[in-house]
């Protein structure tokens, strides 16, 4: 099943290559093919055991032996929640674009050709393997970018392709060098590499090569001036893909290869990284408060959303675990939504700048359902009870403070920051008047609003009932905190305070009870 779902997005690559030049035509295919991909990875719902920590489905063939590597399969509880996150905004963003898509054979299978990198990097139980999916989607978004972005869109696409490529040069160097210092016979298997015990001076610069790479990805500061640039100018469809899914695999990483193979360096540079996230949350968080364009806002509001996530992994506990996994796809949902929303209100409008759009709410004249799932998607993304990003946030917060009170702190006046630019964007964009001069926006399309609706749902569906989302992962959460040295979390705990914590960390059951 494993093997067909990269089948099904590789075959999907190149079948659309090859089509024919009828956009509206080729668009129900991609949606028809994108939506198979998706109920490929649904069905593995089916067979999956959340309690079981070690990988399901596994398959392991020798391919290149004399390399060390192996085409390695598995699913467990880190790599289904994004598996299925990718596959679904695979679909909702070619939904998202538009029927006369320009060159729609290139467009479409660039889309499918990323979606196949994503598909083999979340599967790969081979460090070599995880990196050719990390790199497969490097060209295809730069292509996406660079052909159907805006009108910067060349600098922005060049821009993510250097930062890109230097992520992937360093991943490359570090997962030769582990194999290297690592395996006795050499090899790239993860479950090979997770039996080694490095000492710590091979760990730490092992560690650092890892993390800088991921941290690009993500991105974090400083590594992170691609990052507005490349959402700005990418097509709302694109941006959806590649803030929502393809930037997951940053935190994929560090939660994969970080903790997991270098678990004692990753301890004791835990409390640098958590000075780092709340530095990048506050920065993200800061710098979305002076935008105007929306794009660049989301942007930067999801930076402060990626500073959230680094803390939970820095802080190790099995609660942070399990929050940093439902915060990778939370984010995801929600940022899409924002994009496909801001998509749709330029498409009608002509605009997407906050200061230039007014009375959306409007229910004669404005874009009264387009505008109330915008304000819905700003409280997840705000972190509201009852939809996605409270369950994300409270886990972390809860799993965190006892750890690095003071980082999470940082976080959540962060975090706080968020409802400030929006309630700034809701109220300039929605609730101000019409122009009396302006004339009436044409209606929003159903292939325009369906897309929309399913994420809205899902961000609301998962907000109130987030046990599934939390079920899948717990087996796989727990058995990296466990990896983790325990007596360096206590030692950094009894540090920041001598006494029982003020916010004692909970168990998971009696989170969720």
């Amino acid at each position: 099943m494993l093997v067909a779902l990269i089948a099904a997005a590789l075959g999907s690559a190149l079948l659309f290559s090859v089509g024919g030049d009828d956009s509206a035509k080729l668009r129900r295919w991609a949606i028809a093919a994108a939506g198979g991909i998706l109920l490929l990875a649904v069905s593995l719902l089916t067979g999956f055991d959340p309690a079981i920590a070690t990988p399901q489905l596994a398959i392991d063939w020798d391919w290149l032996p004399a390399l060390g590597i192996h085409f390695s399969l598995g699913l467990d509880g880190l790599s289904l929640p994004l598996l299925l996150l990718a596959s679904l905004l695979t679909l909702l963003a070619i939904a998202s674009s538009p029927a006369d898509q320009s060159r729609p054979r290139l467009y479409y299978s660039l889309i499918f050709l990323a979606a196949a990198g994503m598909v083999i990097s979340l599967l790969s139980r081979d460090l070599m393997l995880f990196v050719l999916g990390y790199e497969l989607e490097l060209i295809p978004v730069y292509l996406l970018i660079s052909i159907w972005g805006g009108e910067q869109r060349g600098a922005a696409a060049t821009r993510f392709l250097i930062f890109t490529a230097i992520s992937g040069i360093l991943l490359l160097l570090g997962a030769i060098a582990t194999a290297i210092l690592s395996s006795q016979p050499f090899s790239f298997s993860l479950d090979q590499l997770q039996t080694v015990d490095l000492p710590l001076a091979l760990q730490l610069p092992l560690l650092l090569l890892f993390v800088a790479a991921f941290a690009i990805k993500l991105p974090l500061v400083p590594f992170h001036s691609w990052q507005p640039a490349a959402y700005g100018q990418a097509s709302p469809a694109i941006a959806m893909l590649l803030g929502g899914a393809i930037s997951k695999l940053g935190g994929y990483g560090l939660f994969r290869f970080c903790c997991s193979l270098f678990p004692e360096a990753w301890s004791l540079i835990a409390p640098s990284l958590a000075v780092l996230a709340a530095i990048t949350a506050l920065y993200g968080t800061l710098n979305a408060l002076r935008q105007t364009d929306l794009q660049r806002l989301v942007a930067f509001s999801s930076m402060g959303h990626m500073g959230t996530l680094l803390l939970a992994l820095a802080a190790g506990t099995p609660l942070a675990l399990q929050g940093a996994i439902a915060q990778m796809v939370a984010h995801g949902l929600i940022l899409a939504l924002l994009f496909q929303l801001i998509g749709t209100i330029e498409r009608v409008t002509g605009r997407r700048d906050r200061d230039q759009l007014s009375g959306l709410l409007n229910p004669i004249r404005g874009l009264p359902l387009t505008a109330g799932l915008l304000l819905m998607a700003a409280m997840a993304s705000a972190g509201i009870p009852g939809l996605v990003g409270f369950i994300a946030e409270f886990l972390i917060f809860q799993g965190s403070f006892a750890i690095f009170p003071w980082a999470t702190v940082g976080c959540i006046a962060a975090s706080g920051l968020t409802a400030v630019y929006f309630v700034s964007l809701i109220n300039r964009a929605c609730f101000g008047k019409l122009d009396n001069q302006e004339a009436r926006w044409r209606s929003v399309t159903a292939s325009e609003r369906w897309p929309a609706v399913v994420l809205a749902l899902t961000v609301m569906a998962l907000g109130i009932a987030p046990q599934a989302l939390v079920r899948w992962s717990e087996g796989s959460s727990l058995a990296i905190a466990a990896h983790l040295p325990q007596p360096l979390q206590s030692t950094i705990a009894e540090g920041r305070s001598r006494s029982t914590p003020v916010f004692p960390t909970p168990s998971l059951s009696a989170v969720l009870q």
